[in-house]
Parts: structure tokens; sequence; C-alpha cells
């Protein structure tokens, strides 16, 4: 015989499991913690039953409701100026890339018997 369901909230069913343990080993109500919702379940050892439960007190999610939707506002501000920074800095990219191949290019002719700089596949 398992353990009885002990709200049916957090879809734990301590019957689902079958707990071995010696007869002698509880003589009085013993506390256990729900894997699933964190309950403090009070289970006697003889009826092998949940007889009570306490739920765990969780804080609100919000608590000032005014303050995260000023932060929503400042964030869509931060999210736009980030967004105009990273665009900017995508029109440059090319510029930046052709000048970074013009100057390899003309240390390449000024030095044509030069070997190329080893790449980090070429010393595998």
């Amino acid at each position: 015989m398992g353990l009885t369901r002990h709200d049916g909230r957090c879809g734990f069913s301590a019957g689902a499991h079958r707990f071995a343990y010696h007869r002698g080993m509880a003589k009085g109500m013993f506390e256990v913690e729900c894997p699933c919702c964190q309950a403090i379940l009070k289970i006697d050892p003889e009826t092998r039953a949940v007889i009570a439960h306490t739920v765990p007190v969780k804080p609100p999610a919000i608590e000032d409701l005014a303050a995260e939707v000023a932060k929503l506002k400042g964030e869509g501000a931060r999210r736009e100026e980030l967004f105009r920074k990273q665009f900017e800095a995508e029109k440059s990219h090319g510029r930046v890339l052709e000048k970074k191949f013009d100057e390899l290019f003309k240390r390449a002719k000024e030095n044509p018997d030069q070997a190329p700089p080893k790449r980090d596949i070429d010393f595998d």
C-alpha cells in the first residue's frame, strides 16, 4: 500500500511510488517535502497516508505594477537604441572590411616573396 495523494494540485501521487521502510523506524508522524510543489507533507507511518500538507507561500510575481510598466517602457527605448547602433555598425562593416583588404593587398604587392601569414587552420 502506498501513500495517498496529498491535495491533487501538483500532480504528485505518492501512491504511484512504493516505499519500503522498516516499520520500527518511524514511531510518530514525519514530514516530507513534495518534489513537485515543495509543500510540506505530514505522513503517518502506520497508515502510510498524508495526514496534512502545508503549501509554501510564494511571493507575488509583480509587487508594484506601475514600476513594472515603467520598466517595460524603458526597455523599448533601450532596445531601439541598441538596434540603431547595431544597424549603423553593420552599414559601416563593409567599408571596414574593404579597407582591411586594401591594406593587406598593398602589403602583399610590396613584398611579393614574403610567405602569407599562417592561419589557424594551417597549424593543425
